[in-house]
């Protein structure tokens, strides 16, 4: 698509965007009583206006029913998730059977290791990505400690090459071949955190199927970002927060995906809890774990109402766009505008001030670009805030900036773009 660097032709995309409506659902936070142009939901997403709408209602019911909101009302308690589960399934390419909300993501992501990570004497490692976000690489090192072994003979790490910051898939598919026999667990993130790359999902699926081991991910930057199929895919397990693209609210409820073909293996460990166990017979509180079918089997507390009805909020508006083809589409050229406009400030300085390390091709990326500035970044991204355009910041050099096509517009990019070159303008010395 050709682009342009001017108001008037971000206004036009925005005229035609069949989804542009979605973004009056949304709270933006201000500063002096001007809205944000926000571009920090792979960080948390915003407030959906229906937020309070859905809490109020929860709250009605636990002032009105008390205990009886369990089994009384218009969406009893006890049965709630299940509206969820019906709503998530489509954002990851799932039945609703292979979905479920609970807990919070690392909590989660323990839990399911606790069942695929079943290491062996001579098939023990896990293989992952080299700079995941910190709470994978925490919770990895933990199990592995858990089961006797040292971190740095059981974990694989795949880095990009010297002077790259993306991996490349044939990396990852070699380093899988190449250690098959000892790798019992491929667990990666689904989008890294840091650079915004979309990694080959599929692609590496087979490879780890393929050298016989387990496939996991953390869909942390993915689940509500780009389009996933992880039923087609034969993902074994997988894990995200809701709190990010899907809006959920700080800390918001976990969601979790396990591929059917696991519901029947009762070889599978698992720390099992009450609400795990079979919802017919939950109440005869009876001695003897039977977990209940599909992924609500490997629940352990009670449902998080509260939470629950915050993503459900969210849920809704997703429904309403199409799910995610639709905003896909909005996507891709959202962020492809986004580095057109970056573009287009190197040109105007003269010098390459800013290089993006999120992949350019659209299959490799999502709703992110993360920008390293040459100069000054910090400054930058402090001056960018001061007039109202929030993205975030990550050391030592990285500004990250998310445009959601749920909320934000072709305008918020243009304007974006201006800021930055006129804060570029005022604060940097050129470098030729």
């Amino acid at each position: 698509m050709n682009f342009e660097n001017n108001l008037a032709f971000a206004r036009s995309m925005d005229l035609q965007d069949p989804i542009g409506h979605l973004r009056d659902e949304f709270l933006f936070p201000t500063q002096k009583n001007v809205p944000f142009i926000y571009l920090c939901g792979n960080s948390l997403g915003l407030q959906p206006k229906a937020a309070r709408k859905v809490l109020d209602e929860q709250l009605s019911n636990w002032e009105n029913l008390a205990v009886e909101g369990w089994f009384e009302g218009d969406n009893p308690w006890m049965f709630y998730h299940k509206a969820l589960k019906k709503l998530m399934a489509p954002l990851v390419g799932a039945s609703a059977a292979e979905v479920c909300p609970m807990n919070t993501l690392t909590v989660n992501l323990h839990l399911l290791m606790v069942s695929f990570y079943k290491p062996s004497a001579t098939r023990f490692k896990i293989i992952m990505e080299a700079g995941a976000f910190p709470s994978d690489q925490y919770a990895i090192e933990s199990q592995v400690r858990f089961h006797g072994y040292d971190p740095k003979d059981a974990i694989i790490e795949v880095a990009p090459r010297e002077g790259e910051y993306t991996l490349r898939t044939e990396d990852i598919i070699e380093s899988i071949s190449d250690n098959g026999a000892e790798i019992a667990l491929v667990l990666f993130g689904g989008v890294n955190y840091f650079t915004g790359q979309w990694f080959d999902m599929q692609a590496i699926t087979e490879a780890g199927h393929k050298a016989g081991a387990v496939v996991g991910f953390d869909l942390a930057h993915a689940a509500g970002n780009v389009p996933l199929q992880l039923h087609d895919w034969k993902v074994d397990f997988a894990c995200w927060c809701s709190y990010k693209y899907q809006n959920s609210g700080p800390g918001g409820i976990s969601g979790i995906f396990v591929h059917e073909k696991h519901f029947k293996d009762t070889t599978l460990n698992r720390f099992a809890g009450w609400w795990g166990y079979q919802e017919e017979q939950r109440f005869k509180m009876e001695k003897g774990f039977v977990p209940e079918a599909g992924a609500d089997g490997w629940q352990v507390s009670c449902t998080q109402v509260m939470p629950m009805a915050l993503y459900f909020a969210s849920l809704q508006i997703f429904e309403m766009a199409g799910f995610m083809e639709p905003l896909r589409n909005k996507s891709k050229k959202l962020t492809a505008y986004l580095f057109f406009i970056v573009n287009e400030v190197n040109k105007t300085l003269g010098f390459e001030q800013y290089t993006m390390i999120t992949p350019i091709t659209e299959q490799d990326r999502g709703a992110q670009v993360s920008i390293i500035a040459k100069q000054g970044g910090k400054e930058v991204f402090n001056q960018l805030v001061a007039k109202n355009v929030l993205g975030d910041w990550r050391e030592p050099n990285v500004i990250r900036l998310s445009p959601v096509p749920l909320y934000n517009s072709f305008e918020d990019i243009f304007l974006t773009g201006e800021y930055l070159l006129a804060i570029s303008k005022s604060i940097l010395t050129p470098i030729y």
